[in-house]
């Protein structure tokens, strides 16, 4: 892809009504913007993609008051995505007891380790969560 942006901006009545819907989303706008021409690198950087996009739009519906914005956009070989909730409360990292399984609390460690970076900013109506991961 050359160094043009595309993007896919929601907001409002027309936001992702799930998970499967934001991830819908996100898999047009690589199939539309983005061919590196490596199938393999490509599927992997694209599941990475559609798993964290279901991550974050899931837990802002789960525990963040329901999805109040959603972008996504390509920048050279970059996607940028962008989920915003209602609540003020910062994603959780759960500690561990090694051999004892728990339920929930992996998705967020997922995330931190599929992205190239992952920030929390508060908002004067919840959080923001700004997401950019390789394509590439």
């Amino acid at each position: 892809m050359s160094g043009e942006t595309a993007s896919v901006l929601v907001a409002g009545a027309a936001l992702p009504a799930s998970a499967a819907d934001a991830r819908e989303q996100v898999e047009a706008l690589l199939s539309e913007q983005f061919v590196s021409g490596d199938d393999r690198r490509e599927g992997v950087a694209w599941a990475d993609a559609l798993l964290v996009t279901s991550e974050l739009v899931t837990n802002a519906y789960l525990h963040g008051g329901g999805l109040t914005a959603f972008s996504a956009r390509i920048e050279g070989d970059e996607l940028f995505l962008s989920v915003a909730d209602g609540s003020t409360e910062l994603p959780v990292t759960r500690s561990r007891t090694p051999g004892r399984y728990t339920v929930g609390g992996y998705g967020w460690p997922m995330a931190v380790r599929l992205t190239k970076s992952l920030s929390v900013t508060p908002t004067d109506t919840g959080k923001s969560i700004e997401a950019v991961l390789p394509l590439s």
